[in-house]
């Protein structure tokens, strides 16, 4: 959980959200807010920059005054930079704080260095938790731009010395290369997009291309598998096709067990506001 100075969710409704990202509260879209009322109207007055849409991949920020090209916002020792993007996103997804402590476990458990694969990495929220805890890491992204931005949050982390490859490529390809070299894991974190392009130009969407990449990565990871982080936003989804989809890619066996459930963040007045849903695989 983060601590409440460095990220807080104060309210939502209206189709919007209200959050505090250390010292700034952002008002931003929020489609799971929409046909709801406001807990705290009188809160919104606080925010310092809006994210208004102007189209579905599109818009701009309003600000009360000139906000800064980035800060910076903290969990436990994982350090991530934020700045205002042309999408409405920051740079985080605060609802992930669990996962990242899931992994850090599974890894942990190990008492031994693990081989981790992480796509679709975003920032590096999973790839810093897991190499934080002493994993091997390889952390795969589309985008040049984000896959540096993840390098600057692993240095400010002080994760700069751990073992990190850093890969800008699409997700398919990249698995598929590395079932050609007969390379392994132990684990596999996945957060897709619902719809996407790779580095070419390759297009992803999530219900055709989603469970032949996890295939792949049952493949890399048959020999010694410990555990399997699958989440999305894809509002088509529920938590139990999530599970479906790990149990038939990995097959059924005694020494699986999966959890899945809802990502949620709580609102002062003890909302729940849904951020996405996640299955986790992990070994007995």
């Amino acid at each position: 959980m983060f601590r409440k100075d460095q990220y807080q969710l104060l309210d939502f409704g209206n189709g919007r959200r209200l959050e505090r990202f250390g010292q700034f509260v952002l008002n931003r879209p929020c489609p799971a807010g929409e046909g709801v009322a406001l807990s705290d109207p009188a809160a919104w007055k606080k925010a310092e920059a809006e994210y208004v849409r102007r189209e579905p991949e599109g818009g701009n920020w309003r600000s009360k005054h000139e906000m800064p090209l980035s800060w910076s916002i903290n969990y436990g020792k994982l350090q991530f930079e934020l700045k205002l993007t042309d999408f409405g996103h920051v740079g985080i997804f605060p609802e992930q704080a669990g996962n990242w402590d899931w992994i850090a476990k599974q890894v942990k458990a190990a008492g031994e260095p693990l081989k981790v694969l992480n796509l679709f990495a975003y920032t590096g929220g999973a790839t810093m938790a897991a190499a934080a805890a002493g994993a091997e890491v390889v952390h795969v992204d589309a985008a040049q731009n984000t896959v540096l931005w993840a390098r600057r949050n692993t240095e400010a982390s002080g994760l700069g010395d751990s073992s990190i490859r850093w890969i800008t490529e699409d997700a398919a390809k990249f698995v598929q290369r590395e079932l050609k070299r007969k390379n392994t894991y132990h684990g596999v974190v996945l957060d897709p997009p619902t719809y996407g392009h790779g580095p070419k130009g390759e297009v992803w969407k999530i219900q055709e291309h989603l469970p032949p990449l996890l295939e792949m990565c049952a493949e890399l990871t048959k020999g010694d598998r410990r555990f399997v982080l699958l989440s999305c936003h894809a509002t088509r989804f529920i938590p139990a096709d999530l599970e479906k989809m790990l149990a038939v890619s990995l097959g059924e066996t005694k020494r699986q067990k999966i959890e899945a459930g809802g990502l949620v963040l709580v609102a002062p007045d003890k909302r729940q506001l849904a951020g996405g849903i996640a299955a986790r695989w992990a070994a007995k």
